[in-house]
Protein backbone atom coordinates (compact mmCIF):
# COMPACT_ATOMS: atom_id res chain seq x y z
CA UNK A 1 0.00 0.00 0.00
CA UNK A 2 1.36 3.54 -0.96
CA UNK A 3 2.30 6.20 1.52
CA UNK A 4 -0.91 8.23 -0.14
CA UNK A 5 -3.25 5.47 0.58
CA UNK A 6 -2.05 4.93 4.02
CA UNK A 7 -2.32 8.86 4.75
CA UNK A 8 -5.80 8.99 3.01
CA UNK A 9 -7.99 10.73 5.47
CA UNK A 10 -11.32 9.17 3.99
CA UNK A 11 -11.74 5.98 2.56
CA UNK A 12 -14.32 4.69 0.35
CA UNK A 13 -15.57 0.75 0.47
CA UNK A 14 -18.15 -0.34 -2.48
CA UNK A 15 -19.53 -3.83 -1.65
CA UNK A 16 -22.61 -4.72 -3.90
CA UNK A 17 -25.02 -1.77 -3.78
CA UNK A 18 -23.44 0.11 -0.79
CA UNK A 19 -20.60 2.62 -0.48
CA UNK A 20 -19.24 3.20 2.59
CA UNK A 21 -17.47 6.08 3.09
CA UNK A 22 -15.67 6.15 6.64
CA UNK A 23 -13.60 9.13 8.36
CA UNK A 24 -10.04 7.85 8.55
CA UNK A 25 -8.11 9.73 11.48
CA UNK A 26 -8.19 7.95 13.98
CA UNK A 27 -5.67 9.50 15.64
CA UNK A 28 -7.35 12.90 15.69
CA UNK A 29 -10.54 11.50 16.43
CA UNK A 30 -11.81 11.86 12.95
CA UNK A 31 -11.62 15.85 13.07
CA UNK A 32 -12.35 17.81 10.15
CA UNK A 33 -9.44 19.78 8.72
CA UNK A 34 -9.04 21.18 5.50
CA UNK A 35 -7.95 17.99 3.51
CA UNK A 36 -10.50 15.67 5.13
CA UNK A 37 -13.92 17.98 3.99
CA UNK A 38 -12.15 18.44 0.97
CA UNK A 39 -11.79 15.05 0.70
CA UNK A 40 -15.01 13.70 2.26
CA UNK A 41 -17.47 16.34 0.00
CA UNK A 42 -15.00 14.40 -3.15
CA UNK A 43 -15.96 10.68 -1.63
CA UNK A 44 -20.08 11.95 -1.49
CA UNK A 45 -19.68 13.19 -4.95
CA UNK A 46 -18.60 10.15 -6.24
CA UNK A 47 -20.97 7.94 -4.29
CA UNK A 48 -24.47 10.34 -5.40
CA UNK A 49 -23.37 9.84 -8.77
CA UNK A 50 -22.55 6.17 -9.33
CA UNK A 51 -25.61 4.68 -9.83
CA UNK A 52 -24.14 1.44 -9.17
CA UNK A 53 -24.33 2.30 -5.27
CA UNK A 54 -27.99 2.33 -4.10
CA UNK A 55 -27.18 3.38 -0.19
CA UNK A 56 -24.73 5.10 1.63
CA UNK A 57 -23.43 4.48 5.00
CA UNK A 58 -21.32 6.98 6.34
CA UNK A 59 -18.82 5.84 9.75
CA UNK A 60 -15.93 6.27 11.51
CA UNK A 61 -12.48 4.70 11.97
CA UNK A 62 -11.54 4.30 15.70
CA UNK A 63 -13.09 5.45 18.88
CA UNK A 64 -14.92 8.69 17.41
CA UNK A 65 -17.23 9.07 14.83
CA UNK A 66 -16.42 12.54 14.04
CA UNK A 67 -15.79 15.48 16.73
CA UNK A 68 -15.67 18.14 14.22
CA UNK A 69 -13.80 21.01 13.01
CA UNK A 70 -10.01 19.99 13.52
CA UNK A 71 -9.06 22.56 16.53
CA UNK A 72 -5.64 22.00 15.91
CA UNK A 73 -6.08 23.69 12.25
CA UNK A 74 -8.34 25.98 13.62
CA UNK A 75 -5.86 27.43 16.26
CA UNK A 76 -3.56 28.02 13.21
CA UNK A 77 -6.05 29.13 10.67
CA UNK A 78 -7.00 32.14 13.33
CA UNK A 79 -3.47 32.66 13.95
CA UNK A 80 -2.63 34.02 11.01
CA UNK A 81 -6.21 35.02 9.85
CA UNK A 82 -6.94 32.91 7.25
CA UNK A 83 -9.62 33.43 5.11
CA UNK A 84 -10.70 29.41 4.82
CA UNK A 85 -11.46 30.14 8.76
CA UNK A 86 -14.69 31.53 7.43
CA UNK A 87 -15.28 30.19 3.48
CA UNK A 88 -15.57 26.90 4.61
CA UNK A 89 -19.01 26.96 6.27
CA UNK A 90 -19.87 27.72 2.59
CA UNK A 91 -17.22 25.57 0.39
CA UNK A 92 -17.44 22.54 3.17
CA UNK A 93 -19.57 21.87 5.20
CA UNK A 94 -22.94 23.44 3.65
CA UNK A 95 -22.67 20.98 0.43
CA UNK A 96 -21.53 17.88 2.33
CA UNK A 97 -24.79 18.53 4.20
CA UNK A 98 -26.05 19.27 1.23
CA UNK A 99 -25.29 15.61 -0.47
CA UNK A 100 -26.31 13.64 2.98
CA UNK A 101 -29.70 14.92 3.12
CA UNK A 102 -30.78 14.92 -0.79
CA UNK A 103 -28.39 12.49 -2.82
CA UNK A 104 -30.92 10.06 -4.57
CA UNK A 105 -30.15 6.86 -2.71
CA UNK A 106 -30.38 6.42 1.41
CA UNK A 107 -28.01 7.18 3.91
CA UNK A 108 -26.93 5.75 7.41
CA UNK A 109 -24.82 7.59 9.66
CA UNK A 110 -23.49 4.64 11.53
CA UNK A 111 -22.22 6.25 14.59
CA UNK A 112 -19.32 4.51 16.06
CA UNK A 113 -18.36 6.83 18.81
CA UNK A 114 -19.28 10.35 19.75
CA UNK A 115 -19.64 12.39 17.28
CA UNK A 116 -19.42 16.07 17.79
CA UNK A 117 -20.31 19.47 16.26
CA UNK A 118 -20.31 19.05 12.60
CA UNK A 119 -20.00 15.53 13.16
CA UNK A 120 -22.86 15.53 14.94
CA UNK A 121 -25.16 17.42 12.27
CA UNK A 122 -23.15 15.18 10.10
CA UNK A 123 -25.41 12.08 11.64
CA UNK A 124 -28.41 14.38 11.84
CA UNK A 125 -28.76 15.33 7.81
CA UNK A 126 -28.94 11.37 6.90
CA UNK A 127 -31.80 8.98 7.27
CA UNK A 128 -31.10 6.93 10.04
CA UNK A 129 -28.43 6.59 12.60
CA UNK A 130 -26.96 3.59 14.33
CA UNK A 131 -25.53 4.04 16.95
CA UNK A 132 -22.87 2.15 19.19
CA UNK A 133 -24.12 1.71 22.50
CA UNK A 134 -20.83 3.24 23.60
CA UNK A 135 -21.35 6.10 21.20
CA UNK A 136 -22.99 9.77 22.07
CA UNK A 137 -23.66 13.53 20.43
CA UNK A 138 -22.32 16.67 21.73
CA UNK A 139 -23.55 20.34 20.08
CA UNK A 140 -20.20 21.19 21.15
CA UNK A 141 -20.28 24.85 19.11
CA UNK A 142 -20.85 27.51 22.32
CA UNK A 143 -17.70 25.53 24.07
CA UNK A 144 -15.74 27.49 21.71
CA UNK A 145 -17.79 30.71 21.09
CA UNK A 146 -19.22 29.54 17.70
CA UNK A 147 -22.55 29.75 16.65
CA UNK A 148 -24.21 26.39 15.27
CA UNK A 149 -22.92 24.88 11.45
CA UNK A 150 -23.57 22.18 9.36
CA UNK A 151 -27.48 22.20 9.45
CA UNK A 152 -27.58 21.75 12.62
CA UNK A 153 -30.15 24.46 14.02
CA UNK A 154 -32.17 22.90 11.34
CA UNK A 155 -31.88 18.92 12.06
CA UNK A 156 -31.99 19.18 15.88
CA UNK A 157 -35.45 20.95 16.39
CA UNK A 158 -37.14 18.31 13.66
CA UNK A 159 -35.44 15.58 15.36
CA UNK A 160 -36.25 16.39 19.33
CA UNK A 161 -38.12 19.78 19.19
CA UNK A 162 -37.22 23.83 19.60
CA UNK A 163 -36.80 23.36 23.56
CA UNK A 164 -34.79 20.71 23.60
CA UNK A 165 -32.81 21.64 20.56
CA UNK A 166 -32.15 24.88 22.31
CA UNK A 167 -31.10 23.17 25.45
CA UNK A 168 -28.85 20.80 23.65
CA UNK A 169 -26.83 23.73 21.45
CA UNK A 170 -27.07 26.60 24.47
CA UNK A 171 -26.05 23.96 26.92
CA UNK A 172 -23.77 21.33 25.27
CA UNK A 173 -23.19 18.15 27.29
CA UNK A 174 -22.69 14.55 25.74
CA UNK A 175 -26.10 12.84 24.96
CA UNK A 176 -24.95 9.10 25.69
CA UNK A 177 -26.83 6.35 23.36
CA UNK A 178 -29.86 5.38 25.34
CA UNK A 179 -30.58 9.10 25.87
CA UNK A 180 -30.14 9.50 22.08
CA UNK A 181 -32.64 6.78 21.45
CA UNK A 182 -34.74 8.56 23.78
CA UNK A 183 -34.46 11.75 22.39
CA UNK A 184 -35.51 10.86 18.84
CA UNK A 185 -31.70 11.49 17.57
CA UNK A 186 -31.30 7.35 17.38
CA UNK A 187 -32.94 5.18 15.24
CA UNK A 188 -31.35 2.49 16.83
CA UNK A 189 -28.72 1.73 19.34
CA UNK A 190 -27.33 -1.91 19.02
CA UNK A 191 -24.33 -3.23 21.14
CA UNK A 192 -20.85 -1.95 20.37
CA UNK A 193 -19.30 -5.90 19.49
CA UNK A 194 -22.15 -6.72 17.19
CA UNK A 195 -22.22 -2.63 15.68
CA UNK A 196 -20.85 -3.18 12.08
CA UNK A 197 -22.86 -6.56 11.18
CA UNK A 198 -26.23 -4.62 12.45
CA UNK A 199 -25.44 -1.61 9.87
CA UNK A 200 -24.56 -3.75 7.34
CA UNK A 201 -27.69 -5.82 7.47
CA UNK A 202 -29.42 -2.28 7.33
CA UNK A 203 -27.64 -1.10 4.25
CA UNK A 204 -27.88 -4.16 2.38
CA UNK A 205 -31.69 -4.31 3.07
CA UNK A 206 -31.78 -0.90 2.13
CA UNK A 207 -29.04 -1.44 -1.12
CA UNK A 208 -32.06 -4.02 -2.68
CA UNK A 209 -34.69 -1.87 -2.19
CA UNK A 210 -36.77 1.01 -4.86
CA UNK A 211 -33.85 3.44 -5.07
CA UNK A 212 -35.85 5.94 -6.92
CA UNK A 213 -38.83 5.43 -4.54
CA UNK A 214 -36.22 6.57 -1.93
CA UNK A 215 -34.73 9.29 -3.83
CA UNK A 216 -38.30 10.40 -4.11
CA UNK A 217 -39.42 10.20 -0.48
CA UNK A 218 -36.37 11.84 0.70
CA UNK A 219 -36.76 15.49 -1.54
CA UNK A 220 -40.15 14.98 -0.58
CA UNK A 221 -39.63 15.15 3.06
CA UNK A 222 -36.91 17.81 2.49
CA UNK A 223 -39.33 20.01 -0.03
CA UNK A 224 -42.61 19.71 2.83
CA UNK A 225 -39.92 21.30 5.42
CA UNK A 226 -40.27 24.66 3.54
CA UNK A 227 -43.21 24.58 2.03
CA UNK A 228 -47.20 24.93 2.29
CA UNK A 229 -49.15 22.25 2.36
CA UNK A 230 -50.66 22.71 -1.16
CA UNK A 231 -47.28 23.34 -2.16
CA UNK A 232 -46.20 20.11 -1.11
CA UNK A 233 -48.96 18.48 -2.77
CA UNK A 234 -48.45 19.51 -5.70
CA UNK A 235 -44.74 18.14 -5.34
CA UNK A 236 -45.69 14.58 -4.66
CA UNK A 237 -47.93 14.53 -7.27
CA UNK A 238 -44.76 15.14 -9.40
CA UNK A 239 -42.56 12.40 -7.72
CA UNK A 240 -45.12 9.98 -7.97
CA UNK A 241 -45.38 11.03 -11.60
CA UNK A 242 -41.93 9.81 -11.83
CA UNK A 243 -41.36 6.46 -9.52
CA UNK A 244 -44.62 5.57 -11.50
CA UNK A 245 -42.94 5.13 -14.64
CA UNK A 246 -39.50 3.32 -12.92
CA UNK A 247 -39.06 0.01 -13.74
CA UNK A 248 -39.10 -1.03 -10.14
CA UNK A 249 -42.75 -0.02 -10.02
CA UNK A 250 -43.32 -2.23 -12.96
CA UNK A 251 -41.71 -5.14 -11.33
CA UNK A 252 -43.42 -4.19 -7.79
CA UNK A 253 -46.77 -4.47 -9.57
CA UNK A 254 -46.22 -7.76 -11.78
CA UNK A 255 -44.48 -9.33 -9.00
CA UNK A 256 -48.44 -8.50 -6.85
CA UNK A 257 -50.22 -9.75 -9.40
CA UNK A 258 -47.96 -13.00 -9.67
CA UNK A 259 -48.04 -12.93 -5.95
CA UNK A 260 -44.59 -13.10 -5.56
CA UNK A 261 -41.96 -11.18 -3.81
CA UNK A 262 -40.17 -7.91 -5.90
CA UNK A 263 -36.96 -8.40 -7.06
CA UNK A 264 -35.31 -4.16 -7.10
CA UNK A 265 -32.63 -2.89 -9.19
CA UNK A 266 -33.08 0.50 -8.32
CA UNK A 267 -34.49 1.76 -11.75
Amino acid sequence: MSDSAVAAPVVTDRTGGVATVRLDRPEAMNSLDIATKEALLAALQDVAADDSVRCVVLTGTGRAFCVGQDLKEHVGLLADGADALFTTVPEHYNPIVTLLSTMDKPVIAAVNGVAAGAGAAFAFAADLRIVADTAGFNLAFTGIALSSDSGSSFWLPRLVGVAKAKELLLMPRTVRADEAMELGLATQVVPADGFEAAVQEIATRLAAGPTKAYGAIRRAVEFSATHTLAESLAHEAELMTSTGSTQDHRAAVDAFLAKEKPIFEGR
